[in-house]
């Protein structure tokens, strides 16, 4: 990292470029680091025959090369009566309790790097279940037992439980890399989590003729967006996610070529092929002026945001029954059901499950895994048909 010693002013540190190191030529130790996203202000010197660098803070208000030379001197005299301001801040830190933690986890890091999905479920997880049983409590105090106590606690809704475990563990990893808590203090390491039944639901072609009249009825009504019924279609033809297809945008469709370019899905920039049944969707929603989606909402710049409430005006119209699930609970269903009944019909029809991880946008093997047992039915049907075939040989049938 090429390093500069020259005195740190606001001339000096704008002429900085990524990499850079300035030593101030008047000061000792004082300097500042120019990085990708910021330039830092630093200090580095020797705490008990230790040599350290401390960060003052970033280049802009309230630091400025005067301001970051006098905090420089305050650190210096400190250090120079016996104080350890490393260790001190270490322990303010680790002061903050759990809410307070959570806090600075939601607005530092979830609601600026994470998806705003995303970020929206590890606060409704954290709001409703984390704080108001741990939130009192300091981060350091946390054990396994009280996280064990709150998993516990909610072990009526093990998918629920297992996710609030989840974002405890996210946000004391995180605790960790900024220095909040020791590494390996996460408490959530030895609980282990409930096992969670599958609740995947595929429509049968009863249900989905039903799915399709009740969607044609409430069309000829005119009492439901003609853009929500569009977006219920394109879901089930494509097997796209509610959040791809509502925020599908005109300009990332090609219909020549039959292809969604979404470049901001779940799993990153994703390539949808489209079939003849979702093109025919596609063609018959119009374009409204100054409106870039396709699926075309109320609010002025936003796209269509209510598809749930819609749904179940489509679910009860097509008498789509709820199903009982291992733990005895009813469970309705539900949208993203298209999409494992668009990838349940794919298996069945002999793909592969690499073609249906790909054709869905899946990261991971894994997670296309859940259709290996519908995957198997082409090739039980193959056997089956040559089972038959030697059997009528051997019995001397042509």
């Amino acid at each position: 990292m090429p390093s500069k010693i020259k005195k740190v002013s606001l001339a000096s540190v704008d002429e900085l470029s990524t990499g850079d190191t300035l030593w101030d030529n008047e000061l000792k130790g004082f300097g500042v680091r120019c990085q990708a996203k910021a330039k830092s202000y630093i200090l580095k010197t020797r705490i008990n025959g230790r040599q350290r660098f401390l960060t003052i803070g970033r280049h802009g208000q309230p630091w400025t090369p005067k301001s970051a030379r006098i905090e420089a001197l305050r650190l210096l005299g400190e250090i120079a009566g016996g104080k350890d301001p490393v260790q001190e801040k270490k322990s303010r830190k680790m002061m903050l309790t759990v809410g307070e933690l959570a806090d600075r986890f939601l607005t530092e890091h979830a609601d600026k790097k994470l998806k705003p999905g995303t970020a929206y479920h590890y606060r409704s997880l954290l709001t409703n279940h984390v704080i108001p049983a741990l939130g009192r409590h300091r981060i350091e105090e946390v054990s396994t037992e009280r996280v064990s106590k709150l998993h516990n606690s909610l072990s009526s809704t093990p998918y629920q439980a297992n996710r609030a475990l989840a974002v405890i563990s996210k946000m004391y990893s995180w605790a960790e890399r900024n220095g909040y808590v020791e590494i390996g203090s996460n408490p959530t390491i030895h609980v282990e989590r409930y096992e969670e039944k599958a609740r995947d639901r595929f429509l049968s072609d009863d249900e989905l003729a039903r799915l399709g009249a009740a969607i044609g009825e409430l069309e000829t009504e005119s009492q439901i967006s003609p853009f929500a019924l569009a977006a219920i279609r394109l879901l089930t033809f494509t097997g796209c996610r509610k959040g791809e297809i509502l925020s599908l945008r005109w300009q990332d469709v090609d219909m020549e070529r039959g292809l969604l370019y979404l470049p901001d899905s779940k799993t990153g920039r994703k390539t949808v092929y489209l079939n003849g049944a979702a093109i025919e969707v596609l063609e018959g929603l119009p374009r409204v002026d100054g409106k870039p989606y396709v699926i075309v909402g109320g609010v002025e710049g936003k796209h269509f945001d209510n598809l749930s409430l819609v749904w179940r005006r489509v679910r009860e119209r097509a008498e789509l029954e709820p199903v009982t699930l291992p733990d005895g609970r009813r469970q309705h269903v539900r949208l993203h059901d298209l999409r494992h009944t668009f990838a349940s019909i794919a298996a069945s029809g002999g793909a592969s499950l690499p073609m249906i991880g790909k054709l869905l946008g899946h990261s991971q093997a894994q997670t296309t895994a859940r259709y290996a047992h519908l995957a198997d039915d082409p090739v039980a049907r193959v056997g089956e048909a040559a089972g038959a075939a030697i059997s009528e040989a051997m019995r001397g049938s042509k």
